[in-house]
């Protein structure tokens, strides 16, 4: 299991020379394990990942959103997989009552706020809303959604 960390920042990105060392991006961070990319947050930092070239060798990317919160999903829109027409995206999240994953996604990723409505991105999107407890995300890579965060991965 290989980690990295493409932002550490929590609510508002905020680069520059102060912030060179441990990065200025707002959370996101890969851990890529035998049979899976995944991708913990969309903040500003899934970017920079989604021009790495880890990306090119997989077809299925998973995006695990941990909550909400805007410093959480603020660069998904940025992700370039997601204006791949032969990419695969699995975005994961927190259910909730009132709303389905995809419609509560929607409201930041469409206009007047984004110019690109979630529906128009061209990947081949999948979203899975997680209650509680252990679920897995494809054969062998399991995490554990508590207090409606996700907080462990295991292989």
């Amino acid at each position: 299991m290989k980690v990295k960390l493409w932002g550490t920042r929590g609510s508002v990105p905020s680069p520059g020379p102060e912030t060179q060392i441990y990065g200025g991006n707002t959370s996101c961070v890969t851990v890529t394990t035998d049979n899976a990319l995944v991708v913990l947050d969309a903040g500003s930092g899934i970017r920079r990942l989604g021009n790495d070239p880890i990306i090119k060798g997989h077809k299925v990317i998973h995006i695990l959103l941990t909550h909400l919160h805007m410093d959480h999903i603020l660069g998904l829109g940025f992700f370039g997989p997601l204006y791949n027409p032969n990419q695969e995206v699995h975005i994961w999240g927190p259910a909730s009552f009132n709303h389905h994953l995809v419609d509560r996604l929607n409201r930041y990723l469409s206009p007047p706020l984004f110019p690109v409505n979630i529906r128009e991105l061209p990947a081949k999107m999948h979203f899975h809303e997680v209650t509680h407890g252990f679920f897995e995300i494809n054969q062998g890579t399991k995490l554990n959604l508590l207090k409606n965060k996700i907080c462990h991965l295991f292989h």
